[in-house]
């Protein structure tokens, strides 16, 4: 069996029973380096196949071997493994090879609703995901799905917003954001969902310091209705009251 787990955002307090009965009762953990820490007392005997970024092919490809070989296998993702996550890579492997191996995906909480919770009630009306990576989305996609996301008021939870090497794609997609919604439209920032240096901040686009964005903070852009109260920002659901 090849069980497909999502831990969380990081933290023991964020990962669900579900995932955490795979992981005592696997064989093999197969995962990212950063992954692999997260899990270290889950190890204990068990095989543990561990690589660097960009190596995701590989370690799905080895997974299903293992599994296929008899071994009970969980692949590990951050967050929900279907959302940005292995579970898609996984099947798109099994499908080219019409495999019939049996696999179980694991849900777990993903960036936004973890970062949601810290944040308030964000995404208490209709929501979507955009990822700003174009490692495997072209930019031109990226821009289209912002500007109907925007032009439809959708809250929008940005996902891999800020890097190295894509130091302005943030920028970029708040000034398509703005456009639609204004500049004074509520921004909340999520970092570090979980773990030690957890940070949350709520401000609005015109006022956003992305100094502080990086890989592990996700931003929520709140729709035309969404207020702040008390420091947490909240998105009227449309109760009459």
């Amino acid at each position: 069996m090849l069980y497909i787990v999502g831990l969380g955002p990081g933290s023991a307090e964020l990962m669900s029973p579900m995932a955490q009965n795979a992981l005592e009762n696997v064989d093999v953990i197969v995962g990212y380096t950063t992954y692999i820490k997260l899990v270290k007392e889950y190890i204990k005997d068990k095989e543990v196949v561990n690589t660097g970024m960009k190596r995701e092919i590989d370690r799905c490809k080895k997974a299903i071997e293992l599994a296929e070989n008899g071994q009970d296998v969980a692949v590990i993702s951050s967050g929900d493994s279907g959302i940005y996550g292995m579970a898609g890579l996984i099947m798109e492997i099994l499908a080219s090879q019409n495999s019939n191996l049996k696999i179980k995906v694991v849900p777990g909480i993903t960036a936004s609703i973890g970062g949601a919770a810290l944040l308030g009630a964000p995404l208490m009306n209709d929501f979507c995901h955009i990822s700003l990576s174009d490692l495997m989305t072209p930019w031109e996609i990226i821009d289209k799905r912002l500007n109907a996301a925007a032009q439809g008021d959708f809250v929008i939870c940005l996902y891999n917003p800020k890097s190295k090497g894509r130091p302005n794609h943030l920028k970029k997609a708040l000034d398509i954001i703005s456009t639609y919604k204004g500049e004074e439209t509520i921004v909340g920032i999520a970092k570090d969902i979980g773990r030690k240096k957890e940070k949350v901040i709520v401000t609005t686009i015109k006022d956003l310091d992305d100094s502080i964005v990086d890989m592990t903070t996700t931003v929520i852009v709140g729709n035309k209705f969404t207020k702040v109260y008390n420091g947490m920002m909240y998105t009227p659901r449309g109760y009459n009251l």
